[in-house]
């Protein structure tokens, strides 16, 4: 299996390394990462101008470091240095990507772009206090992802993992987690100070729920941003 291992949290992530050496005892693996941190990037790409990729040794593995966003690191794998891969797998992300949240996260951004060029995708994340046990509970994980063939049913897959997780359960995604207030720091500065507004439903099919009631979160995906339920309605005012 070719794996190609990305994330946000750039090349100086503190579990980048552990997430590697994981997956080379299981795997062929190819490393691209941003040079610099693009957690909150989405799924932005550059189009306007060249971007810095550098071929580099960090201890003992060797891999690509890429001066833009996830999805761009994901894209010079695939289309800049002609690779092929049968997984990309983002992250461990240093804090939980579920919810609303989803939509501003550049660890998720990498899987939707891997998705878009036809590969099956992961991401993964846990929380920031969990983050030191990050690659714990890998074994744990991908048992379940190959005993019940997950990626054999769906492609495309966000998992959120927390601490001394009670078991693994599938979800939907949850609603709003955080949001943000910005505050004045002069000179027409603004800062956003990210504030929760996360409410407890005790639904165990949402991630939120589940990953807060200590569950392992394993969310099915897809890029497909048309509403069906709508369109089903609204197709019929066609000519």
């Amino acid at each position: 299996m070719r794996v190609l291992i990305t994330n946000d949290d750039s090349v100086s992530a503190a579990q980048l390394l552990p997430l590697v050496r994981w997956w080379q005892k299981r795997a062929e693996v190819t490393v691209v990462v941003p040079e610099f941190e693009q957690s909150g990037k989405s799924h932005s790409i550059e189009l306007h101008k060249a971007f810095r990729a550098v071929p580099r040794q960090v201890e003992e593995i060797s891999l690509w470091t890429v001066d833009s966003s996830p999805a761009d690191c994901v894209r010079f794998a695939v289309m800049g240095l002609k690779m092929q891969f049968d997984l990309v797998v983002s992250g461990v992300n240093k804090g939980y990507n579920m919810g609303l949240d989803v939509m501003y996260s550049g660890t998720a951004a990498a899987i939707f772009e891997a998705c878009a060029l036809g590969i099956p995708a992961i991401a993964l994340s846990t929380g920031v206090r969990e983050y030191d046990r990050a690659t714990c509970y890998l074994d744990q994980v991908w048992d379940y992802v190959v005993s019940q063939k997950l990626l054999q049913r769906h492609s495309l897959y966000n998992i959120n993992i927390p601490r001394d997780p009670k078991g693994i359960r599938i979800t939907r995604q949850g609603g709003p987690y955080y949001c943000d207030e910005f505050e004045p720091q002069g000179e027409d500065l603004y800062m956003p100070r990210g504030f929760c507004v996360y409410e407890n439903s005790n639904d165990l099919t949402l991630d939120t729920d589940c990953v807060t009631a200590g569950y392992i979160s394993i969310t099915p995906m897809t890029i497909n941003r048309t509403d069906h339920g709508a369109y089903d309605q609204l197709k019929a005012l066609n000519p």
